[in-house]
């Protein structure tokens, strides 16, 4: 039951840090302390039941995720409050939740040879980064002009038509470029994106005016990775470590 308790209250900060990062690509900084402090009196009560052994992997867990997210986002290939999250969870979840639900043991697939809980949680979440694509596919499907859309079918994965008059959402970037030519506008696909600061996004609205490009261009959001964490948070209970389970079964 303890173990439980420790997952439901996580998921409440977990799927509000969804929410925020969907919306804005931020989580206020003072969503930790508060993840934390839920969550401490399961640390102080299982440092009380297990003494020494629990507080020893707690700091392990503790120390090796702060060290790899560290270096993660010291290389700029990891987020603040995504760095942030995995270290409250390792707190509170050094090891594997093993429990019992509706007649099951959790997980599915066992506890991985390297019991720490938060790795498999990442590891997980890299699996589950196809979650972001597939989402933004099926957005699409569901939005105005899908005839137009579908022009582009590969841009589906990893964007959306924005209208030209909510081009001010610091989180997005335009798939494409446009340059003026002879009162027309070529675009083309850009691998880097265009940034949207003042001047790009008063040069798209003029030429939305002029009727030079459509009233609706294609933008991709910045990956909202707290989304993937909080899949790899769920997959990481219910089944257990998947890169884990992949390589088992590749070896075998």
């Amino acid at each position: 039951m303890i173990e439980l308790l420790k997952v439901l209250v996580c998921m409440p900060f977990l799927a509000y840090a969804c929410y925020s990062d969907i919306k804005s690509r931020r989580v206020t900084n003072r969503l930790w302390p508060k993840m934390l402090g839920a969550g401490a009196i399961f640390i102080l009560y299982d440092a009380y039941r297990f003494g020494i052994p629990y507080l020893k992997w707690t700091v392990i867990s503790f120390i090796l995720i702060f060290t790899f997210v560290y270096i993660l986002f010291y290389l700029n290939a990891f987020g603040g409050a995504d760095a942030k999250v995995l270290m409250v969870i390792s707190l509170i979840l050094p090891i594997y939740p093993a429990m019992e639900l509706l007649g099951r043991q959790l997980p599915i697939f066992g506890v991985p040879a390297l019991n720490l809980f938060t790795f498999s949680v990442f590891g997980n979440s890299v699996i589950l980064t196809i979650i972001v694509p597939i989402g933004l596919f099926i957005y699409n499907l569901t939005q105005p002009s899908l005839k137009e859309t579908l022009k582009k079918p590969h841009y589906m994965f990893i964007g959306y038509r924005c209208p030209v008059s909510k081009l001010d959402k610091p989180h997005i970037r335009l798939m494409e470029t446009f340059e003026e030519d002879d009162n027309s506008v070529r675009n083309r696909f850009s691998t880097a994106g265009t940034k949207l600061d003042d001047e790009v996004v008063s040069r798209m609205q003029e030429y939305a005016e002029k009727g030079l490009i459509d009233e609706r261009v294609w933008v991709t959001p910045g990956l909202p990775f707290m989304i993937p964490i909080t899949a790899g948070f769920i997959a990481a209970v219910i089944y257990g470590d998947l890169i884990f389970q992949i390589t088992l079964k590749f070896l075998l």
